[in-house]
């Protein structure tokens, strides 16, 4: 079995501000490029649809913005715990700009910071599964402290799209990606399972009977079942 990569703090935070760029070139390219179009006088006839460009692309980042600050970011270096209801009120802006619905089954629970950014970055995975819409839920169980996430999904049977497991996660989350590195591209899921591992949670993917599902449990009891 391969090695887990250990990436030191600095290529850490590097990729992972690599990776919220990424998240935000394309929506502030378009506020700029309405802009643009609003400030040049010939171009009158093409303010309305200015105008509604850059209302998409703020609301765009103002998701992406708010989702990197919860599952990214960090409010002190102390131990700090996190109400659900801030992860609930940054699931839905995250959804607003996604084409996936969700269904939101978690209890008003207060989770520690690493806790937390595990299950929006365990989120964020079960929304790629579904890149062309369909439905996405998520569910916290058990008691404090010992507290079980859970994920799944399905595509929107009109779409004719696959559910499907986004692309290197398996390994990624392992912490032993398939290239035998890790990149700003596939940070993300690396990262997720980083904070699997300093939680001590034991993270399964896969897909049973075309449903997308993505589980963490405590190693205890990963390990007794």
């Amino acid at each position: 079995m391969a090695d887990i990569i250990e990436l030191n703090a600095t290529d850490l935070a590097a990729m992972l501000c690599s990776r919220v760029c990424h998240d935000l070139i394309n929506p502030i390219g378009a506020i700029g490029n309405g802009l643009e179009v609003l400030a040049d006088p010939s171009q009158g006839d093409m303010s309305e649809g200015a105008r509604d460009l850059i209302a998409s692309a703020a609301r765009q980042s103002r998701a992406k913005l708010e989702f990197a600050r919860l599952a990214y970011g960090a409010s002190s270096t102390a131990g700090t715990d996190i109400d659900t209801r801030e992860c609930e009120r940054v699931a839905r802006i995250l959804f607003e700009i996604e084409k996936a619905d969700l269904e939101w089954t978690v209890p008003l629970i207060l989770l520690p910071k690493h806790k937390a950014k595990l299950f929006m970055n365990m989120l964020l995975i079960a929304a790629m599964s579904v890149p062309r819409g369909g439905q996405v839920t998520a569910s916290i169980t058990g008691a404090a402290g010992s507290e079980s996430f859970a994920f799944t999904s399905r595509s929107d049977p009109e779409k004719r799209q696959k559910t499907l497991i986004p692309s290197g996660c398996v390994g990624l989350l392992a912490g032993v990606p398939e290239e035998g590195f890790v990149d700003a591209r596939g940070i993300q899921p690396f990262y997720t399972g980083i904070l699997a591992r300093m939680t001590d949670m034991d993270i399964a993917i896969g897909i049973e009977n075309e449903q997308f599902y993505l589980n963490a449990v405590p190693k205890a009891q990963a390990v007794a079942a």
